[in-house]
């Protein structure tokens, strides 16, 4: 690996963005129960933060050569965590429809069960270019859904269209860990 490529306490940046990111998950959620079912757009752009410093903490990771561990599996993780608590919350308030909630907490359950027995076989998980692109317009649908009352459109369209990337970049995750696994 590479040296690092800025001051040791600019180096921890990422992951203190990453744990930014698990201090906004309750505050997410007590901002939506507070809404009561009703679209705020205060309550989206906490979201919408989470899903930027998501982007920021990996990028800077890469850019300034600090990955780490702890990043490379509390990143994902506080990713998860958002996004679950959107699609419970969305779907409790009757904003999306529950096969919607199904397909991500199917999903997110399964990266999490299958993590640890992957990456005991040697398989390290590099987000592909499907996968960012799946979690940029996740983010966006749920932003959209948040900010939104029942019934508008558009947050769905972006929803569904997050949800079928993600699916392919799972598959593409699956068959690249079932042929490094199995070799």
């Amino acid at each position: 690996m590479a040296a690092r490529a800025v001051p040791a306490p600019l180096a921890q940046l990422p992951n203190a963005l990453t744990l930014f990111r698990f201090a906004l998950v309750p505050l997410f959620v007590v901002l939506m129960l507070a809404d009561d079912g009703r679209g705020s757009w205060g309550t989206a752009a906490v979201f919408a933060l989470a899903g930027a410093t998501d982007q920021v903490d990996g990028w800077l990771a890469r850019r300034w050569r600090v990955e780490s561990q702890f990043g490379k599996l509390a990143d994902p993780l506080a990713d998860r965590l958002m996004i679950d608590a959107a699609v419970i919350l969305l779907w409790l308030d009757g904003r999306l429809p529950w096969p919607g909630l199904a397909v991500i907490l199917v999903r997110d359950a399964g990266l999490v069960l299958a993590y640890p027995a992957v990456r005991g076989r040697g398989y390290d998980f590099e987000v592909n270019l499907i996968g960012k692109a799946a979690t940029w317009v996740l983010y966006a649908g749920l932003v959209g859904l948040v900010a939104s009352d029942a019934g508008t459109a558009w947050p769905l369209v972006l929803f569904w269209s997050g949800v079928a990337l993600a699916l392919v970049a799972a598959a593409l995750y699956v068959r690249k860990a079932y042929r490094e696994v199995r070799a």
